[in-house]
């Protein structure tokens, strides 16, 4: 059976600043090239925000933030409909993060993230804060997804408990009790989903655990391109001899078009 496949998290880049691949000097990588790696692999289209990686001294600067999200609005409008932009938001930067929400909603942008707090200033403590709490309400106002950065269990509990009706998508699986930290988040709430990118689904048997616990209606492909080769990904998927067919293609690309209505 072939699967249409939808890449639900990924970093694309504009510029070498903005290519997180650890390996960059021994790969042929640019914007343009993007598009032949997912195409060899039978990718449709890549869903995601553009990030940076910086020192320390650097970090916490709206500018920067702002210019990742303007860099993703430059490659929507050359990828066209193979992308699917996410930007970015602060809790430090409200006023400036309410006024970006709203940009992007005028323009059809629903994706917020994938958030990484620790990229751009912020605390995974934020997540279970009131600043991020406001601008969550927002998201929620408006039917944004919010795509964030698994860390700080007990800050990302909060955050569900007190937003069931905002949209959710965890990255990464992570290893064994985060993972089933994320289980118990899924039962929390019906809004809550996970992204395969990153750790952990190369452990046996976890897509399957995660099917039996809640289905497989809320589970997304994802790479995290360029950190990661998305060819892992697929075939972490594709050769799992644990799942059927109809799961699979709820996981490559059923479940990301209804989450976006695509």
């Amino acid at each position: 059976m072939n699967f249409e496949i939808i890449d639900f998290h990924t970093h694309p880049f504009l510029r070498r600043e903005t290519n997180i691949c650890q390996h960059i000097d021994n790969c042929n990588m640019s914007a343009e090239e993007t598009v032949n790696v997912f195409g060899k692999l039978g990718v449709s289209k890549i869903c995601g925000s553009v990030i940076s990686v910086r020192p320390n001294d650097k970090k916490n600067n709206w500018q920067e933030i702002k210019r990742n999200n303007d860099e993703a609005l430059e490659l929507w409008k050359m990828y066209g409909d193979f992308y699917v932009p996410g930007f970015h938001v602060h809790p430090g930067y409200l006023e400036e993060s309410f006024a970006e929400i709203e940009r992007m909603d005028k323009l059809g942008v629903k994706l917020i993230g994938e958030l990484v707090p620790y990229l751009d200033g912020w605390k995974w403590s934020d997540y279970a804060g009131d600043s991020f709490s406001e601008l969550l309400r927002e998201a929620g106002k408006r039917n944004m997804v919010v795509s964030f950065h698994s860390g700080g269990n007990d800050d990302m509990d909060k955050m569900v408990k007190n937003h069931k009706d905002v949209v959710f998508v965890a990255a990464h699986p992570g290893e064994y009790g985060d993972f089933m930290r994320h289980i118990e988040r899924m039962k929390m709430s019906e809004n809550y989903y996970l992204d395969l990118s990153g750790y952990g689904m190369f452990r046996y048997g976890m897509l399957r655990r995660a099917i039996d616990e809640f289905g497989a209606d809320r589970i997304l492909f994802g790479s995290d391109y360029p950190t990661c080769h998305p060819g892992m990904y697929i075939g972490g998927v594709l050769l799992d001899n644990l799942l059927t067919d109809s799961e699979k293609e709820k996981i490559f690309s059923l479940n990301a078009k209804k989450l976006l209505g695509l």
